[in-house]
């Protein structure tokens, strides 16, 4: 059984963070009436709701990463929204922790997550028997309830239902009490245990009203007889009642303790697999009594509940910890499967289910190696293999020769495997079977987190990164390091790249202090399709030959994009913020940036100039609404420095349609590369543009003279912005799609003046948060066969890193978060006159972040992609 590690003091300071910006989020709107009343229309309330939604995931990222918080919304948003959660309270918690808890259901309602709520009121019941001079009864751990203790339980529950609504009301939360209608019973043993009840069924109409209307339900666990009569239920078995009928993906128990403990070394019990661990446990000789019975119930509720369900046990303060972080916080308890080990391929009992393990490798998915290769160059090789059933989660070792360290050769995991923690599960097995191993990923692996907190240590260089644990010699590691470095070398001659840095992260025993590793790539000759040399008129340039760190001012930048361009400034091997201008969040810390302290500012225009004048930014980044930027930009024109050539960069519209020739237009695929190398000022394209004219350009001259490509685009609501409107406000885009702009679009205009050719588009949002499909219909002035189409396209983006063309209508769904446009589809009618193109690109990266980092690239010398993960882009 596996602890997962957390940093209880880091949890603790986090959430108290997280309650305090709760409570400041909807201060001012929980002093306003009409926001919180519940006459208010459910579309009206998804709008505000949906308005802090943005804020609440940066602050999520305090306690994980951005790519844990929105993987487990994803995960939680998958199913109806009554099937999310169900969180039994306990009554000490409402009592001695009411604002904490208010304030974790708050986070969750801000991020449209709707947990059915169950609270007991144990505590507060003996409190008021002790005062009247009566003593509870139990028989079996049942309370005993008679009609004088009846009297009291209802009145507790209703004034505990009440307080607990009403702190959630100050919040800006809807919340609706529900005290009854939803548990129907019979009497336990009625000459026993008198008005006690045994739950025979459930009525969830009122919960599912109480969501559909925008508002958490509140509930307690009395139930009716069908005459009527008020009985009392345990709510752990009301939970867990309300749980077989809901089927929700998660059951969250909060007490005090925050998980189950150890009963001998008195730690939290991080995980537990039932279906490999709960025979042994109940073995245990510290599992007994309350603990015992609680494990049972927890078995026999998620025995027929889907697999994909789990049991937390959580403490109050730590529940986003648990719900969006791998490490999680509390006991996580579920079904999960039996793992095995197998040290021959003849043991594992399906060798498709092992092919389709293997099909999640990143070498296998580009083409380095197959499958097939793979499994030979196992025969006769000494390895151990680790896996669940369905083989969510494949680890293989590798043992190597006598005194060589071991290597973890393949860890390939689904996304149930990462969600469900089946991958802490099969990395315990490996712990237990070896005291010392090495592995090795990518830069741009996305859990890369995951890999760091499981290693000792760790050193990367030319995009990869080697991990150890329980090394402790010195001179194994250095000669582990030399190794890597030397393998590492060959693959970088081999591949074209050219290494530039490298890190060490600091190990247990201290041996290496932490830098930075950056790497560089250098462009190869590509050749096409057809085994000409590339005909791309416009190549990537050679890498540049600066190295000097450069300082970037981001105005405006308090928005997506903004952040977005935060992450990547911080992986680059020069680029440093020095100052970062936001009116909204003066004052606080810049979320998500590790190489400085840096706050936000409110920088104003003589602010600007006197930077400028002082020569303190090298690179200036205006990412400002449409038509606000002219008077910084101004500021800086006067301020200009003759010793320092500063750049400036316009994320916005306002000079994409510029005619006095200051300003290059920053679309390097179709634009002069050497142009925006010597541009001082760079107006950065639109991510709608962006796609469609990379989509339309290679084919301009096959379309006739008059004929007008139409291009229908669908965004996700992330390309509205954060100021709250009808095209982000998810409740409003559930089951829709909004049509918008449907003449003289912005972008329109931009794609018909920088192609010379009128296009009509339409936009739309739809529910998605982030990524652009574009289909374009393009007349031909021949015939061409869809085949022709695509080796033009390939020619045309041969040696484009972010630019891939595939015979495949791309998705949406795999652009979004990648740093590339996708061209695909290339599907031809039957005249072979009319040809229709797909084109995807995320609209906060490609669409403008990324690109904003390859014009400053460009512009100041570096090599074009530093900083951008060219890995994390799809190939066709």
């Amino acid at each position: 059984m596996m602890l997962r590690s957390v940093n209880k003091l880091f949890v603790r300071s986090s959430a108290g963070a997280l309650r305090r910006a709760t409570r400041s989020l909807v201060s001012t709107s929980a002093r306003t009436p009409s926001r919180v009343s519940v006459a208010t229309s459910a579309p009206a309330i998804g709008s505000r709701l949906y308005s802090t939604r943005s804020t609440v995931i940066q602050l999520l990222d305090n306690i994980g990463s951005k790519r844990e918080v929105e993987q487990y919304l994803k995960y939680f948003t998958s199913v109806n929204s009554q099937q999310f959660a169900v969180i039994k309270v306990g009554g000490a918690i409402i009592t001695d922790y009411l604002q904490e808890l208010a304030s974790s259901l708050a986070f969750l309602y801000h991020v449209g997550l709707y947990p059915v709520v169950l609270h007991g009121t144990g505590p507060q019941i003996n409190e008021i028997l002790e005062q009247e001079g009566v003593i509870p009864d139990y028989i079996d751990g049942i309370r005993i309830t008679d009609s004088k203790t009846m009297e009291v339980v209802r009145k507790c529950f209703l004034e505990q239902n009440l307080k607990l609504v009403t702190a959630l009301e100050e919040l800006g939360v809807r919340a609706r009490p529900i005290t009854g209608g939803v548990f129907s019973a019979e009497y336990l043993d009625q000459e026993k245990y008198h008005l006690v009840g045994k739950i025979t069924s459930v009525n969830k109409t009122a919960i599912e009203a109480s969501i559909n209307a925008g508002a958490l339900p509140i509930l307690t666990s009395l139930a009716e007889t069908p005459d009527g009569q008020i009985l009392n239920v345990n709510a752990d078995v009301a939970a867990g009642e309300l749980a077989r009928v809901m089927e929700p993906l998660k059951i969250v128990y909060l007490n005090e303790k925050g998980g189950l403990l150890h009963g001998v070394t008195g730690e939290k019990i991080s995980v537990i697999n039932l279906d490999e661990e709960y025979e042994d446990l109940l073995k245990e000789p510290w599992v007994k009594y309350g603990t015992k019975l609680k494990i049972k119930e927890i078995k026999e509720l998620l025995t027929y509940l889907p697999r994909s369900s789990s049991v937390a046990i959580i403490s109050v303060n730590d529940l986003q910890k648990e719900l969006f972080t791998d490490s999680g916080a509390g006991t996580l308890i579920r079904r999960g499967y039996r793992l095995h080990a197998r040290d021959n391929l003849d043991q594992f009992p399906s060798k498709e289910q092992l092919r389709t393990a293997l099909a999640r490798d990143p070498d296998v998915q580009s083409n380095k190696i197959s499958i097939a290769s793979y499994l030979r160059g196992l025969e006769g090789v000494s390895f151990k293999a680790y896996g669940d059933e369905p083989l969510e989660v494949l680890a293989i070792v590798r043992n190597g020769q006598e005194n060589e360290i071991p290597v973890l050769d393949k860890l390939l995991a689904s996304k149930n495997g990462w969600l469900n923690n089946v991958t802490d599960n099969v990395w315990s097995a490996i712990r237990k079977d070896y005291a010392q191993l090495q592995w090795v990923i990518s830069e741009s692996d996305e859990n890369s987190s995951w890999h760091f907190s499981n290693a000792d240590g760790s050193f990367a260089k030319n995009g990869k990164i080697l991990f150890w644990y329980g090394i402790e010699d010195t001179k194994a590691i250095s000669d582990l390091i030399a190794d890597f470095s030397k393998k590492s070398v060959l693959e970088s001659v081999n591949s074209g790249s050219n290494p530039t840095a490298s890190a060490v992260k600091k190990s247990v025993s201290g041996v290496f202090q932490q830098t930075r590793s950056f790497s560089t790539t250098r462009s190869t000759p590509f050749f096409s399709s057809r085994g000409q040399l590339n005909a791309n008129p416009n190549p990537p340039l050679k890498d540049g030959t600066n190295t000097k760190p450069a300082k970037v001012a981001l105005i405006g930048a308090r928005g997506y994009t903004g952040q977005a361009l935060i992450d990547l400034i911080n992986r680059h091997p020069y680029l440093e913020i020095a100052h970062v201008s936001s009116r909204e969040n003066a004052g606080r810390p810049l979320a998500g940036y590790t190489k400085a302290s840096i706050n936000y500012e409110n920088l104003q225009v003589e602010d600007i100039k006197r930077l400028e004048e002082s020569g303190a930014v090298d690179v200036w980044v205006m990412a400002l609404p449409n038509g606000v930027c002219q008077p910084f930009v101004n500021a800086i024109d006067e301020a200009r420095n003759p010793a320092k050539n500063s750049v400036i960069i316009d994320l916005s519209a306002d000079y994409r349609f510029d005619e006095t020739n200051q300003w290059t237009y920053g679309l390097p695929e179709l634009n002069n590369r050497a142009e925006i190398a010597k541009a001082r000022k760079i107006s950065n394209p639109g991510c709608y543009a962006t796609a469609a004219q990379l989509a339309i350009a290679p084919i301009l001259e096959y379309i006739p003279i008059d004929a007008v490509p139409s291009v229908f685009g669908v965004s996700g609501y992330s390309g509205a912005g954060t100021k709250p409107s009808p095209k982000n406000d998810v409740e409003n885009l559930r089951d829709n799609l909004i049509p918008y702009s449907l003449t003289d679009h912005i972008h329109e205009r931009e794609v018909s003046s920088q192609l010379g050719k009128q296009i009509a588009f339409t936009p739309h949002v739809a529910a998605w948060f982030q990524g652009i499909s574009h289909t374009i219909n393009i007349p031909l002035k021949e015939k061409l066969s869809s085949r022709d189409i695509r080796n033009i396209y390939q020619d045309r983006y041969a040696g484009e890193k972010l630019i891939t063309v595939t015979g495949e209508a791309p998705l949406v769904k795999d652009v979004s978060g990648k740093h590339g446009v996708v061209i695909g589809g290339f599907g031809v009618n039957k005249k072979q006159d009319r040809v229709v193109i797909v084109a995807t690109i995320d609209n906060l990266l490609k669409g403008a972040a990324t690109q904003c980092l390859q014009n400053i690239n460009i512009a100041l010398g570096y090599g074009e992609y530093d900083g951008i993960p060219v890995d994390h882009v799809i190939r066709g």
